[in-house]
């Protein structure tokens, strides 16, 4: 999926065979979403339904359920999320990434013992039922090799969405222009998936008013500000 994915096991189990069983479950689960949705290869679902080669009803279901998540994504956000790309086709890559990672992760969760942390290109989600948190760090966009913040988390998920990883990527889908006033936002919430759609529409916004209860989140903008959302100082480690 072109993007660094790890895997952490922690306590009872830890070091099972039925542990390394479910490990490889995630990297295969995660390799069969690649070469059905990557946008760089030339024979994946999606490059086929982008050229028009194939309809959607053509598709493994997987593809249309990820079609209408990105439907639902893009109503929830009022339009600051949206698959369909500038030039008008459809890339699904904003929201297939935090969809994979936790049908991946469900292989962990049936693990019965350990503590299970799988990072997904920085996002990350995760269950502790030893009840023992993990410290996720939030990382600094102007220094790789920083953090601003360290969340304690036992179970849910934190996305990051911004410019600063790979350069201006994100742009708004209601005018056509570049989102460039944010250079990173940070959510935390139940689920990977959504974490990372909030994250996104809120670089997009440029605000965190989106974010409803039980998802909290950190902006912070170009000009070096930082917005946290009310309950975001409580999750600090």
């Amino acid at each position: 999926m072109g993007m660094p994915v790890s895997v952490l096991l922690r306590g009872p189990g830890a070091q099972d065979s039925a542990a390394q069983v479910a490990v490889a479950a995630v990297y295969d689960e995660l390799r069969e979403v690649d070469a059905t949705f990557s946008t760089w290869r030339a024979d994946s679902a999606v490059s086929r339904l982008r050229r028009g080669e194939v309809d959607l009803d053509d598709c493994l279901p997987e593809v249309r359920e990820v079609a209408a998540l990105c439907e639902q994504a893009r109503e929830r956000t009022g339009g600051a999320f949206d698959a369909r790309s500038p030039d008008g086709t459809w890339d699904p890559s904003g929201l297939v990434k935090g969809w994979a990672a936790e049908r991946a992760a469900r292989h962990l969760a049936a693990l019965p013992g350990p503590d299970w942390c799988l990072n997904a290109g920085g996002d990350v989600v995760l269950d502790c039922p030893s009840g023992e948190g993990l410290g996720v760090g939030v990382q600094d966009p102007t220094d790789p090799g920083a953090v601003v913040a360290v969340l304690s988390r036992r179970t849910g998920a934190v996305a990051t969405s911004g410019t600063s990883a790979r350069g201006q990527h994100l742009w708004d889908p209601r005018t056509g222009q570049s989102a460039d006033a944010v250079v990173s936002v940070t959510v935390v919430g139940p689920s990977l998936l959504w974490a990372d759609v909030w994250a996104t529409a809120c670089c997009v916004r440029g605000d965190l008013d989106l974010l409803s209860d039980g998802v909290e989140g950190l902006l912070l903008a170009v000009d070096g500000s930082r917005t946290s959302s009310p309950g975001w100082q409580a999750l600090l480690g």
